[in-house]
């Protein structure tokens, strides 16, 4: 029984001293406790209004929410909390004097969702600013001074989905945060309304699609007046694009000081914008994009014809591919028509239709152009060789009055359509005509030395006369001879 005593008289020892331990450990480990400016609530500290100069330390790690706006903060240093706050995902900052951060403010709070710099001091965004903030998904930095944003202040921010830059003095448009293949591939909002962008990457924008767009707001802006400008907004205003429809009375652009709304700019003379078709050659590939205004939407496209198409895999010249966009593998002149996409979204729903024209003939390379061009050429010179063979060298069919000539020494020259002096009957016989008034047979007769072209008599040649029997030579200026043309005679071919 002894023995039995003395272990157990062992281990209630050893339990105590466990005991002992655990309570001296409790009591020296540091027990950190709600602020005496802020109001916490769980795992929630506010902290706003309170006039403080400096962010509180000693804030609890199991900080989620933090919120310090509207008070007298001017400078956002790498050690504004001497721990790491892993659990802290909405930092609020608006409503101070923040006009200096340091591109290591945010190492402390790498999880960080949700940032609020808004109506703040700030003028400049240095590079890599942001790059610690890997997790960001809304960036609030309204209401400052800002002028210059560097290309590389939001490098790395990959969750990045909504950055609200107005009413601030920005004079460039960052095509870089939105451009195919940008570093912030989710964003879905960038407002810059308000702020001092005159000139905007007009062919550039044009090409994002519509879901960049949807969020794109440019409102408010000293935009310069162009015809460029006007076609840009019109097609964003077909769309029922978010970023017009919600402004339309506030964007505008500026032309000799005035303001003119972007969808009535008649004094340019801009042609009317009509949506435009897509447009394919025979035989070559083509792939159309049912461009929603959401990502991530299951799509569905119908022929002309009302056929659903199969998607990619199945056997067929047209099918869809898994981005949901309609590819043709060898475009043929039966493709064209208007295909409809059907697309269903988490959110909405929406329909798309797209025409498609296709040109009855093949897009040639550099060498068959020049072929072709070539063979234009030799026809349009054949053709005026032919026109020109048929004005000039094609046989008279007309009868034409003998012109005048001048007297020779060998006699009067005649026309070759017009004979001498040839009577109708015999001079001596009787009749009821005055002899003086001759009838004559005017015909053609064959090209003989003194002829030109087409029957012409060549200047300065004569044709032989026949005696006439019964009469004297007469001259053709006799007026017998001219008023014989048009007698009465029968004319003999």
């Amino acid at each position: 029984m002894q023995p039995q005593r003395d272990l157990r008289g062992l281990r209630l020892l050893l339990l105590t001293l466990l005991l002992l331990l655990f309570e001296v450990a409790r009591a020296g480990r540091p027990v950190v406790s709600c602020p005496a400016s802020c109001l916490c609530a769980s795992n929630i500290l506010s902290c706003s209004k309170q006039q403080l100069p400096n962010v509180p330390h000693s804030l609890p790690s199991y900080t989620a929410i933090l919120d310090l706006s509207h008070n007298n903060l001017s400078r956002l240093r790498a050690e504004w909390t001497p721990m790491r706050l892993t659990h802290l995902h909405s930092l609020l900052l608006n409503h101070n004097h923040l006009n200096f951060i340091s591109s290591e403010a945010f190492s402390p709070v790498p999880n960080l969702r949700y940032l609020d710099l808004s109506s703040n001091q700030l003028r400049t965004l240095d590079e890599y600013l942001f790059s610690e903030l890997q997790a960001l998904e809304v960036l609030l930095l309204y209401n400052n001074r800002i002028m210059a944003v560097d290309r590389c202040a939001f490098d790395d921010m990959v969750q990045l989905q909504k950055l609200y830059l107005s009413q601030n003095q920005i004079t460039r448009f960052p095509l870089e945060l939105v451009k195919e293949g940008a570093k912030l591939p989710k964003l879905t909002l960038l407002d810059l309304s308000s702020n001092k962008l005159k000139n905007l990457p007009l062919p550039d924008l044009q090409k994002l699609p519509a879901w960049i767009k949807n969020g794109l707001y440019l409102h408010n802006n000293p935009l310069n007046c162009n015809c460029e400008l006007y076609r840009l907004f019109s097609h964003w205003q077909y769309r029922q694009l978010s970023s017009v429809m919600d402004f339309q009375e506030d964007l505008y652009c500026v032309n000799s000081t005035k303001l003119h709304s972007v969808f009535n700019l008649s004094f340019l003379n801009c042609s009317e914008y009509k949506e435009r078709a897509w447009e394919a050659h025979l035989g070559e590939p083509l792939t159309i994009t049912c461009d929603t205004k959401q990502q991530g939407m299951t799509k569905v496209w119908l022929t002309p014809s009302n056929e659903r198409v199969l998607d990619e895999g199945a056997n067929g010249t047209v099918t869809v591919s898994k981005d949901g966009s309609l590819r043709f593998h060898r475009v043929q002149v039966e493709d064209g028509g208007v295909y409809t996409c059907y697309a269903v979204g988490e959110t909405f729903n929406e329909t798309l239709s797209v025409e498609l024209k296709v040109h009855n003939f093949t897009l040639h390379g550099h060498h068959d152009t020049l072929n072709t061009a070539y063979t234009t050429l030799v026809g349009c010179i054949l053709s005026v060789v032919l026109v020109l063979i048929y004005l000039y060298l094609t046989p008279c069919r007309c009868w034409c009055r003998g012109v005048e000539k001048p007297a020779s020494h060998q006699g009067d020259s005649l026309s070759s359509s017009m004979l001498s002096t040839t009577p109708n009957h015999d001079p001596m016989a009787g009749g009821d005509k005055d002899d003086g008034f001759d009838r004559r047979v005017a015909f053609l007769e064959p090209a003989g030395p003194g002829q030109g072209q087409n029957g012409k008599l060549k200047p300065g040649n004569t044709l032989p006369v026949p005696e006439a029997t019964g009469k004297g030579p007469r001259r053709m200026s006799d007026p017998e001879s001219v008023s014989s043309v048009f007698s009465d005679t029968p004319i003999v071919v």
